[in-house]
């Protein structure tokens, strides 16, 4: 949406009970750019008004004018202005507490020692009990090196926590798993390997998180080799499973041929074009054309069986464009072939604004605000954690994609995040395909129960 780009801050206001104060005020504010959002009355008196009035600006010195005209505005006093985010910061978005209310000595000696000792031998005897007597069960690592945080690139693990606690707060909210945040200070992947591998009985499932490519892609795989619980880095799979299920309906609105059918150009390689580019060679059984400044990342889709190419080419002969380079602007509408779908997704400026390149000809096409992880990862590590594979395959995470798509409402690409069937729905759909391969080694009697 539009504000994802913007500055939000929240101005406090005492406004004088004239009529047209509240009107002038917010005319001022529109003249010089900013745009309002919500408007709540704080407190009222006999004279006087006080409202919490939601802003936003392009930019950090665009709301500081904001707010120096709106310290001039005429029967207005500006008591305080207020950042929401980093209010919401303080302290962290996640904790970990007791499930239990531990309110006398019956209880303690339960929790805790002596009782705890018998659960203790039981697991020693049996580790498989470890799930049922734990919160391993439920437990998924966030782990980042933060090397490749959001478009703000290699601002190290500890500037990278608030978005590992973003999600997971997001994994529990949506889908009842509790994420830990694990922040490595260290980018040798040697050490990451071993302190993930040290770590990984603590978890159910490892969630690789804003790790720089080329070295996610051994990460992954040499951890994937060396556990035997699920490791899945978001920006790879979780990136192409979403975009995936936009393809999927985009198809459908632009009332283009199927997208197995659709000659596919992805616009760099890094870890998510990697990823989207294996995952639709893998649903359509058809190369796809990829192109990318660095021969690594050539060398490695032609090892993959895909066709290296060049930006020119692919704009030229694809039906659909998927784009995830970072360069802002870098698709201009005159590349634009009538009736391609196009997903620039590159945030927080996509390679071409999805007007432009509708309006150059393009049947469909969309950015990176809608087509986001979040759709994706919640549901995609409950359904692998509640039948306990070992691995996430590609048809599970395809499986996910169609169930993303098939949530959404007519005429979207994507459902809302929010929506409440729709996390559930992948859960299901995911841990359906571990049942019918036979990865699962969890009982999954009833799960599939409306």
């Amino acid at each position: 949406m539009w504000w994802e780009e913007k500055i939000m801050r929240t101005f406090r206001c005492r406004l004088r009970q004239v009529p047209g104060t509240l009107g002038r005020f917010l005319s001022l504010l529109g003249e010089a750019g900013g745009d309002v959002g919500e408007i709540r009355v704080v407190r009222q008196g006999a004279g006087h008004v006080e409202r919490d009035i939601v802003v936003f600006a392009d930019s950090p010195v665009h709301m500081d004018r904001l707010i120096e005209l709106a310290g001039r505005g005429v029967d207005v006093e500006l008591l305080e202005v207020r950042d929401d985010v980093l209010e919401m910061h303080q302290g962290g978005k996640i904790a970990i507490r007791s499930r239990y209310k531990i309110d006398s000595l019956e209880v303690l000696r339960r929790v805790y020692t002596p009782g705890v000792a018998e659960v203790c031998l039981r697991i020693k005897e049996d580790p498989g009990l470890a799930r049922r007597y734990t919160c391993i069960r439920h437990f998924v690592a966030v782990v980042t090196d933060g090397t490749a945080v959001l478009g703000l690139g290699d601002i190290g693990p500890l500037a990278a926590m608030p978005v590992m606690e973003g999600k997971a707060s997001l994994m529990e909210t949506l889908s009842g798993l509790s994420g830990v945040p694990i922040l490595l200070a260290t980018k040798d992947v040697d050490v990451i390997v071993e302190a993930v591998a040290a770590i990984a009985p603590t978890f159910s499932a490892i969630q690789l998180e804003d790790i720089s490519a080329p070295r996610c892609f051994d990460i992954e795989t040499r951890l994937q080799e060396r556990l035997d619980i699920p490791v899945m880095h978001d920006d790879q799979h979780g990136t192409a499973c979403v975009v995936t299920a936009a393809l999927l309906n985009a198809e459908k609105v632009a009332a283009r041929k199927p997208l197995a059918e659709s000659r596919i150009g992805v616009v760099g390689l890094g870890a998510a074009g990697m990823a989207i580019s294996k995952m639709l060679m893998y649903f359509t059984g058809r190369p796809v054309a990829g192109a990318d400044l660095s021969r690594e990342a050539l060398d490695r889709l032609d090892a993959a069986g895909g066709r290296p190419a060049g930006l020119a080419e692919i704009m030229a002969e694809s039906d659909v464009v998927v784009s995830v380079t970072g360069a802002a602007g870098l698709i201009k509408p005159a590349m634009v072939r009538p009736g391609q779908i196009i997903l620039a997704l590159s945030n927080p400026a996509p390679e071409i604004e999805p007007l432009a390149a509708r309006e150059a000809g393009a049947a469909f096409a969309a950015d990176g605000k809608s087509v986001n992880n979040v759709l994706g990862f919640p549901g995609i590590f409950r359904g692998a954690v509640d039948a306990n594979v070992r691995r996430i395959t590609q048809d599970m995470l395809i499986a996910a994609a169609r169930a993303i798509a098939e949530t959404a409402r007519p005429g979207e690409i994507v459902p809302s995040p929010l929506e409440k069937s729709l996390h559930p729905r992948v859960a299901r759909a995911v841990a359906r395909v571990a049942l019918e391969k036979g990865l699962n080694r969890d009982d999954l009697t009833g799960y599939f129960d409306d």
